[in-house]
């Protein structure tokens, strides 16, 4: 069976003024892996990503988009036909309240943002989500496991992929693997396209079996 993967990849940018932004380190590789490895199992890809400079897998749908609200919108003309999703994407959580259509210029007086929240992409995909399998990402500094746990139950997630920052921007990475029956996989660290193709195993196994496997093996 061929199914439709939706996935989003690498960071948003949150514009203060034509020049200045906020945004993170993502390279978006975790994301254009997944891509890649579900579309050489001969699933169809669409793939939303974030500006970053990873080249696209050959066959995978490409939208690209800069800000949260951009990837949002991209998100949901793409959901209703996906089976499984995939939130890779590091979204910034806030945008600048106010955008200045001119550079500010630098004043010798402090300046005050005011940020206000971003849509939040996959608590929607959770919100919505009927019959498809949902795959999350958490990204944490200290109680990584209890953190994810927390944010798979919240968000409707079928699994759950947690690490921590020091992941962001490298080549290799080491994760836990959360189901939602609490099984846990810790795989060490290795080359990111390694752990993509165990994800989209996983997911392709809970998919078959219409619910989460009783165990996840190690």
């Amino acid at each position: 069976m061929i199914l439709n993967f939706l996935i989003t990849a690498g960071p948003t940018r949150e514009y203060l003024d034509p020049v200045r932004y906020m945004s993170n380190a993502s390279s978006g590789r975790m994301g254009y892996a997944l891509a890649a490895a579900a579309k050489r199992r001969g699933h169809k890809v669409v793939l939303i990503s974030g500006p970053v400079e990873t080249k696209v897998p050959a066959g995978v749908r490409a939208v690209k988009v800069v800000s949260a609200r951009e990837m949002f919108e991209s998100f949901k003309k793409n959901f209703s036909k996906a089976d499984i999703v995939i939130g890779a994407a590091a979204v910034s959580d806030y945008r600048p309240q106010v955008y200045s259509a001119k550079k500010l210029k630098r004043a010798s007086r402090s300046v005050t943002v005011r940020f206000v929240p971003n849509p939040d992409i996959m608590r929607y995909a959770g919100s919505n989500k009927g019959k498809k399998l949902l795959v999350g990402f958490a990204l944490e500094t200290q109680d990584l496991l209890k953190s994810a746990r927390a944010k798979l139950d919240k968000k409707k997630f079928d699994m759950i992929i947690a690490n921590y920052p020091e992941v962001i921007g490298k080549n290799k990475a080491a994760v836990w693997i959360l189901d939602k029956n609490s099984h846990i996989v810790s795989i060490p660290e290795t080359e990111k396209y390694t752990i993509a193709k165990r994800i989209i195993d996983e997911s392709l196994e809970i998919w078959k079996s219409g619910q989460t496997r009783k165990k996840l093996p190690g």
